[in-house]
């Protein structure tokens, strides 16, 4: 039994320091030494019951000082790392911008639904609904995760919802065939108007049709297959390949006449083109569908910016869109 500074016992595994704490310890199953301080004697037997009976019965209790920064950075580099890297680079925006200036400093048990809501509450007014749906999923994920390997007891975001509608699928704005052929008309006098064409022909995203080899084409049979993406990245300065968005997303594409005569006329013309350095790169990523390692030929692609001899990017093409229509 240990005793007080008075002589008093204080009960087995606790006894009172000379500096006025009381001092709890025990051995635990593992044969290694507990021991805790505390200021008064009702919190040192508290914590003294609790984490025996908690050695005894198995009861795994979460981490108290992990921060959500230090969960985040071990969430997005371990956990999810077979995601693609738009969705994890999205991931990634979303909390450095709305959810760590809120709670990264915080331990992780410190998180209430209230901080979660904080959030969610602070991006109404300058965020879309889609952008805020983006931060809702990303800090309900990263938690989730949490709770499923024992960093958490309960998920902070139980009860919490985010109120700024979503853009609904009809509220979507599409091209007439009129507009499309008024459209292509105007940018007729764009170095881009066969990267908008085949566009409009074919429905490929930008990052499908920036990343567009020529072994993606089967002349004799008219068609394009997509199997992987490129992207410039404008953060890091360099050139990212990757498989298409999700499985679905790989397909074989029939090609229309124009579409056709597009690919033909940027074929024909391919030992005349500029060319960068740039295109010396063969680029790594990994198919979604085996998870086999593939590479992209920069040298392949099938265009290129015709000043910079560099794969075309794809804020550029966005830009002298807009500035065509205009």
């Amino acid at each position: 039994m240990g005793k007080n500074l008075k002589g008093k016992e204080c009960g087995k595994g606790i006894c009172q320091r000379k500096d006025g704490k009381y001092a709890a310890r025990y051995t635990a199953k593992d044969g290694s030494r507990k021991e805790k301080h505390f200021d008064t004697l009702p919190e040192a037997r508290n914590w003294l019951a609790d984490a025996q009976y908690e050695d005894k019965h198995d009861v795994h209790k979460p981490s108290s000082e992990m921060t959500v920064d230090a969960w985040f950075e071990f969430w997005i580099t371990n956990l999810i790392a077979d995601l693609a890297p738009n969705t994890k680079r999205n991931y990634r925006e979303r909390y450095k911008k709305n959810i760590q200036p809120v709670i990264g400093n915080m331990r992780m048990c410190d998180v209430k639904p209230m901080h979660c809501k904080i959030i969610l509450n602070r991006t109404e007014a300058t965020y879309a609904g889609s952008t805020i749906r983006q931060a809702y999923i990303a800090m309900g994920t990263m938690f989730r995760a949490a709770v499923m390997n024992d960093m958490l007891t309960k998920h902070p975001m139980d009860g919490v919802r985010y109120t700024k509608p979503v853009r609904a699928v009809d509220d979507i704005k599409f091209l007439t065939v009129e507009e499309q052929e008024a459209f292509l008309e105007t940018v007729k006098r764009s170095h881009n108007y066969r990267q908008y064409a085949l566009l409009l022909e074919t429905g490929l995203r930008t990052s499908e049709m920036i990343g567009l080899t020529w072994d993606s084409i089967d002349w004799k049979k008219r068609t394009l297959t997509v199997s992987k993406t490129l992207e410039y990245r404008h953060n890091t300065k360099v050139w990212r390949a990757g498989p298409p968005k999700s499985k679905s997303s790989y397909r074989t594409i029939p090609l229309t006449n124009r579409a056709y005569d597009i690919l033909k006329s940027c074929y024909d013309e391919r030992h005349t083109r500029k060319e960068s350095e740039v295109l010396s790169q063969i680029l790594e990523y990994v198919d979604r569908r085996t998870g086999e390692t593939k590479y992209l030929c920069m040298r392949d692609l099938v265009f290129i910016n015709f000043r910079t001899g560099e794969p075309a990017k794809k804020q550029f093409l966005r830009y002298s869109s807009v500035q065509a229509v205009r």
